[in-house]
């Protein structure tokens, strides 16, 4: 009896000290992360199946960001591929996911050209009448099943022509002319009173002629009374842009007094014309100076927006997926390009390094 009194006493005092380690850890601070470096949402877009499935990159992204949008699962041809059968499955899952991790959702997005189920294409080339109907019908009900769940939509993405300020003329055009803008942010506004409704484009921040007639459309949608909340640059960047072509197009956007949301960012190194494997290769190879360059450009990016956008206007900043591994920009132009803040091995880079010196740096 006396051994067995023995080793319970060693047993209570061995679980005693674990008891003691197990609390410190408990207590010791989480890892800050770049949303806790910013005074608005730090947000990045990625696939669903993608981070549930990656337990490592659910790490990253939870410390990282408090903002999250879908690269591809809300768009028009993920949710009703065949006429009548909506698919709300992959939207339910990374709500769930925002909800868990308290993150915003944004809707990325309602009406664009190139997720246009092909069914939609071919029944509007019979009936154009048809067309306008639909996009009431389909706005109404998507919107309206996550009002209050969804803060804000690009309601409208890429309108405008690649380059210069004229309409594409998309099938929505064609059937509606330039009112299909208007309307599809009339039936989101009636779906969700409160969610913040944008215009969402790429090249803006570069192509004066673009910027121009994105500012115009913009002007006459507010004269009109549209509820147009905010306008969204891409900002899939090259690093030859320069910064003061960036710094003029954020102040002409802020100046119409709508929030600004920074919606795809990325920064490459090689260039493109813009289309699907179009990529130009200018460099093979990832080198330090080429890394310390990108730091200091998106360090300049952060540090623009922050300036230059009022406060009540920063709607945030997103990353269009954040790791090299995950980036589209390699498949869909045919390149190799190193155009996030984490490298492909999940690690950080300068560039990340480099944000977070621009969200923190004092004027």
């Amino acid at each position: 009896m006396m051994i067995l009194k023995k080793e319970y006493n060693l047993v209570l005092k061995l679980s005693i000290i674990l008891l003691l380690v197990t609390g410190c850890k408990e207590s010791e601070p989480s890892q800050v992360g770049l949303k806790d470096a910013a005074n608005f949402p730090i947000g990045t877009a990625v696939r669903i199946r993608t981070l549930l499935s990656d337990s490592e990159l659910q790490v990253l992204e939870k410390a990282n960001f408090n903002s999250i949008t879908a690269t591809s699962d809300m768009k028009m041809q993920q949710i009703l591929p065949k006429e009548g059968a909506y698919h709300w499955s992959r939207i339910d899952s990374i709500l769930n996911y925002a909800e868990k991790n308290e993150q915003r959702l944004f809707g990325h997005n309602l009406i664009w050209h190139s997720s246009t189920p092909k069914w939609v294409v071919e029944k509007a080339a019979k009936d154009s009448l048809w067309l306008a109907e639909f996009m009431k019908e389909y706005i109404h009900k998507y919107v309206g099943r996550y009002k209050g769940k969804v803060h804000g939509w690009d309601v409208v993405n890429e309108g405008l022509e690649t380059k210069g300020g004229a309409y594409r003329e998309t099938i929505w055009y064609k059937a509606m002319g330039k009112d299909y803008i208007a309307k599809a942010f009339t039936y989101a506004h009636e779906a969700d009173p409160d969610a913040v409704l944008f215009y969402n484009d790429f090249n803006i921040e570069r192509d004066t002629a673009k910027l121009n007639g994105t500012l115009r459309m913009v002007e006459e949608l507010k004269a009109q009374g549209v509820p147009i909340s905010g306008i969204g640059f891409q900002m899939h960047i090259r690093m030859d842009i320069p910064d003061e072509t960036i710094a003029n197009a954020l102040k002409k956007a802020a100046a119409t007094g709508l929030q600004i949301h920074l919606s795809e960012v990325d920064i490459i190194f090689n260039t493109h014309d813009d289309s699907r494997l179009g990529g130009v290769q200018l460099y093979d190879e990832l080198t330090d100076e080429m890394k310390e360059a990108q730091a200091e450009k998106y360090k300049n990016l952060a540090k623009m927006y922050r300036t230059i956008v009022p406060e009540e206007q920063q709607y945030g900043i997103t990353f269009w997926d954040f790791t090299d591994r995950d980036t589209w920009i390699n498949g869909f132009f045919n390149m190799n390009d190193w155009p996030c803040v984490f490298d492909e091995n999940l690690k950080k880079k300068p560039a990340y390094f480099g944000f977070l010196e621009g969200l923190k740096e004092k004027n």
